[in-house]
């Protein structure tokens, strides 16, 4: 059976920079065929000029709507419509939200309970509810461009990878990360870190990107707290323990 996803890309324009286009489209060629790529917006404003230059370039279909209401997002609804329609013909088994928008985590919730994948896509700003409901999450502003250096609508580079102190004081990071490596613990104490990455994924919108590492390998090593051995390909890590290091050569007693 063909296990490559069938993704429907729905981008919400006004809440999602242009620039970015590029990463998230690579992003789903790694998982998948996104054959239905919309991006929803009032096309009347200049807002959306950089939006309205990469359509063409990336076969992204553009989708109107007016703004009903001065003030008021009219693409949310538009959006949803549309997700539930594409999730009831039976052809995609995974979509794609990029937004920053908290309003969409209702709609990501009934296409997970359909069991259908979701990767969000947004900016720092988009609240956590929305982060977590998403099977995977990623920040836009971790996913540098190759020619991020030369786009006049960046304000800022992308964060720096979080130091080892930083790491450790994120609770909720290590909690995750001690939780998945005791669940995949095998006999000799030792966790597969493939098992790992699992078991995180299938906890919530885990990525290690997010945090400033390329992989899960680079985060653990850099939260300093667990011990990985290299077979080959092959990648273990357990929990270090607490226990203080004995002195050499002092005795037992």
């Amino acid at each position: 059976m063909d296990d490559t996803l069938r993704i429907a890309l729905l981008i919400d324009a006004d809440n999602a920079p242009a620039g970015k286009v590029d990463v998230i489209l690579s992003e789903l060629a790694r998982h998948g065929v996104a054959s239905v790529r919309r991006a929803y917006g009032n096309w009347k404003s200049p807002n959306l000029k950089r939006w309205e230059e990469a359509l063409h370039p990336h076969a992204i279909q553009p989708v109107q709507q007016f703004a009903y209401t001065s003030g008021k997002n009219a693409s949310d609804m538009a959006i949803v419509i549309d997700a539930m329609d594409l999730l009831h013909s039976e052809r995609f088994n995974a979509f794609a939200i990029v937004s920053s928008d908290a309003d969409f985590t209702p709609l990501v919730m009934r296409l997970r309970a359909h069991n259908a994948r979701v990767f969000g896509f947004g900016e720092k700003k988009t609240p956590m509810p929305f982060v977590k409901a998403c099977s995977t999450f990623l920040y836009l502003e971790q996913l540098e461009t190759p020619d991020e250096k030369d786009d006049t609508e960046r304000t800022q580079r992308p964060a720096k990878p979080r130091t080892s102190g930083e790491l450790r004081q994120d609770a909720e990071l290590l909690r995750l990360l001690r939780s998945a490596v005791a669940a995949t613990r095998n006999d000799d104490g030792w966790s597969f870190l493939g098992a790992v990455g699992s078991h995180l994924g299938n906890q919530g919108s885990f990525d290690a990107r997010n945090y400033g590492y390329p992989n899960l390998s680079g985060l653990i090593e850099a939260v300093d707290l667990f011990e990985l051995r290299r077979e080959g390909q092959l990648v273990h890590v357990r929990e270090r323990s607490n226990e203080p290091a004995r002195v050499k050569g002092a005795r037992r007693t």
